[in-house]
Formats: C-alpha cells, sequence, structure tokens
C-alpha cells in the first residue's frame, strides 16, 4: 500500500471519528473556511457536481453503482478540486460536510444542493421536494449559494408543487443575496414509465422561460442547462448566466466538443461537471478535469 493511500485512510478514519465524537466541528470548519468572490467580468468558472447520490442516482454508463463507495468518491472529488482552475463544488449536505472536514474547500465556491426527493425511477421523481439545503442553511454555512432541480412534466400534477417549492427557495436565497442555481427540464414519462427529459432545442427554451421566471425577483437566479444543438437560439432566450451541465454523456469527446462551442457565447459563465469528469471511461481524473479547465481557459481568454 502506498504512502498516499495509508494518508488516505488515516483521513477516513479521522473524518469518521470527528462526525462520531465531535458533530459540532463541521460548523466550526465552515465558519472559518476561506471563501472566494463569484467571477468577474469575463471570467468563467469550472464547477465539479456531486449531489447525484442523494437523489438515487449512483450509476455512471455502465456501472451502476459507480458512486457507492462513499471514500472513492471523496478521493476523486479532492483529485478534481486540487486541479489548477477547478473553482468550486456543488453538492448535497453530507458530501460537502465531509469535503470541509477534509480541508478541500479552502479559496473554493461552494453550492449547496436543495432538493433531492425526487429519486431517480421512483413514481414521485417529479415531485423533487427540498430534502437539502435550504436557504437558511446555505446562509449559516457560508456557502455560495443554492442548487435547484426543476422538471417540468405537463402531464403531471406534482410539477406545480416543485414550481413553487423551486421559487420559494430563489426568493429566499435571493433576500440573503446568495445565488439560485435553478436547473430546468422539460421532461416527460415513456411508454415504460421512466421520466425523460427533452433535450431538444425548443424543449430547452420552453424550460429557461418558466425557469427564470421563479420567484419574486430574478437578480441572483443563474441556469445551469444542457449543452444542446442551436445554443445561440437557446441562450437568445433568456438574458441570465448560464452554466452548462455534464450529465453522463455516452460519447465524452461529443460533449467536449459541444462545451466548446457553447463556451464561447456571450451568457454562458462555465461548466459544471460531475460524472463526466469524476469517471471518465479511462478513470483518468486530473486529465479529465485538466480538459475541461482548458477549455474554461480559452473561453475566459
Amino acid at each position: 500500500m502506498s504512502d498516499t493511500t495509508l494518508s488516505r485512510s488515516a483521513d477516513y478514519e479521522r473524518l469518521t471519528r470527528i462526525r462520531a465524537t465531535q458533530p459540532e466541528e463541521i460548523a466550526a470548519s465552515a465558519a472559518r473556511r476561506q471563501r472566494r468572490g463569484l467571477p468577474g467580468e469575463g471570467e468563467r468558472l469550472l464547477i465539479i457536481a456531486a449531489d447525484h447520490a442523494a437523489r438515487g442516482a449512483l450509476g455512471v454508463r455502465d456501472r451502476p453503482l459507480a458512486m457507492a463507495g462513499r471514500a472513492d468518491l471523496l478521493d476523486r472529488l479532492r483529485l478534481a478540486l486540487s486541479r489548477p482552475g477547478v473553482d468550486g463544488i456543488l453538492a448535497s449536505p453530507d458530501i460537502l460536510e465531509d469535503l470541509l472536514l477534509l480541508g478541500a474547500l479552502e479559496g473554493k465556491l461552494a453550492f449547496g444542493s436543495m432538493n433531492r426527493g425526487g429519486l431517480q425511477g421512483s413514481v414521485f421523481e417529479v415531485d423533487d421536494r427540498f430534502t437539502g439545503f435550504d436557504a437558511a442553511s446555505i446562509d449559516a454555512m457560508r456557502l455560495d449559494g443554492g442548487k435547484m432541480l426543476c422538471r417540468i412534466d405537463p402531464s403531471d400534477h406534482a410539477t406545480v408543487t416543485t414550481l413553487e417549492s423551486c421559487a420559494h427557495a430563489v426568493t429566499e436565497l435571493a433576500r440573503r443575496r446568495l445565488l439560485a442555481m435553478v436547473e430546468p427540464f422539460w421532461s416527460l414519462r415513456s411508454e415504460s414509465g421512466a421520466l425523460r427529459n427533452d433535450l431538444s432545442p425548443d424543449a430547452v427554451i420552453r424550460a429557461i422561460s418558466v425557469a427564470q421566471a421563479l420567484g419574486v425577483t430574478s437578480a441572483y437566479t443563474w441556469l445551469k442547462i444542457p449543452a444542446v444543438a442551436e445554443m445561440e437560439r437557446v441562450m437568445a432566450a433568456t438574458t441570465l448566466p448560464a452554466l452548462l451541465l455534464g450529465g453522463d454523456p455516452p460519447d465524452i469527446d461529443a460533449a467536449y466538443a459541444g462545451w466548446h462551442r457553447a463556451l464561447s457565447l456571450p451568457g454562458v459563465r462555465g461548466l459544471v461537471v460531475g460524472r463526466a469528469l469524476l469517471y471518465p471511461p479511462d478513470d483518468d481524473v486530473a486529465t479529465a478535469v485538466d480538459g475541461a479547465a482548458a477549455l474554461v481557459r480559452e473561453a475566459r481568454a
């Protein structure tokens, strides 16, 4: 076993011990964390996403339980956060707390994932309850904002509950001058009952149109949207800043090409990518993250 592995093992034993005997250390770590500001004019962001497991979505491509091992996931996150050009992370409370205790969030942006109740594959998937962070806890933890998934299925009555909850979260974040990152999708059920997001340009435009009007103000609202065909037309639907999501692309080279094209558009402010960088086909996290950072750096120039 390498020294690095031994060191990481000791880190995780310490992490478990603190959680069992000193839970107050989580809040203390949040209180003393060194923060950084949001991007300036012309600057683009690279944010690592790590909130999939909280919705029961553990699979990556043909690996149904790829994200099930917490130590392995934290190893990948720590490596990604250590790479040049990575600005921060978006994660559920448990993962952010682990990373806080491990000292991995110093000088990084940190966004809390708010609604994870729409479990993957469930009959209530569209009823995406707010089971994670709320605006008050994001503020108390000195995070930089909150992210919410907003899937819109016109055939499902639960959609209106999700819309109302997202609107409330946008409002409460804005009152605290915290960023609200809204991830909208126009969604539909297949014949088998599986919920699928419509990634056609028209559907993405329709979802953006609904999402950007949520809450009493959009002053602190950013969008998290997929890089799809006709992105010029998609981005013409909004004046809000947008970050491109990564998803679980079957063709990583095509995904990089799509990000590269979309990053040149004025309203696109960067990438929020998780599985595609944390679990690349060759399992080389550093190279995958560095490639995405290079795209963002090129867009900043």
